[in-house]
């Protein structure tokens, strides 16, 4: 039995494909762009992207301190805010943390 394009998508996902608005990788792009130019550090990439009813969520990170060997480096996570037209909203560092470590919490802040 055929079902309807998108009826297998979660909520959310159905919600942004029904609309018109920014695809998750024009988000991401627009991510790191805009935080490229409020900070000074280096963003590496994003590693999330979460659609909301009005815009999106995207967490990227970023070289706060290079040190030597680069396995020392100290690396950042932070969260961007975008509207549905790609905007920033706001934007904070959610942690920091040695290349390598795993963990929670602002390890190094």
């Amino acid at each position: 039995m055929a079902t309807a394009k998108g009826e297998g998508r979660a909520p959310s996902a159905r919600r942004r494909s029904e609309r018109d608005g920014m695809i998750a990788s024009t988000a991401a792009a627009a991510a790191v762009r805009q935080l490229d130019e409020l900070i000074t550090n280096e963003p590496v990439g994003v590693t999330s992207i979460e659609p909301l009813e009005d815009g999106w969520i995207v967490e990227v990170e970023v070289i706060e301190e290079h040190r030597i060997p680069s396995s020392a480096d100290i690396l950042a996570l932070y969260e961007i805010e975008l509207d549905d037209e790609g905007d920033l909203l706001a934007f904070r560092r959610t942690r920091r943390y040695a290349r390598g470590k795993s963990g929670t919490g602002n390890e190094g802040s």
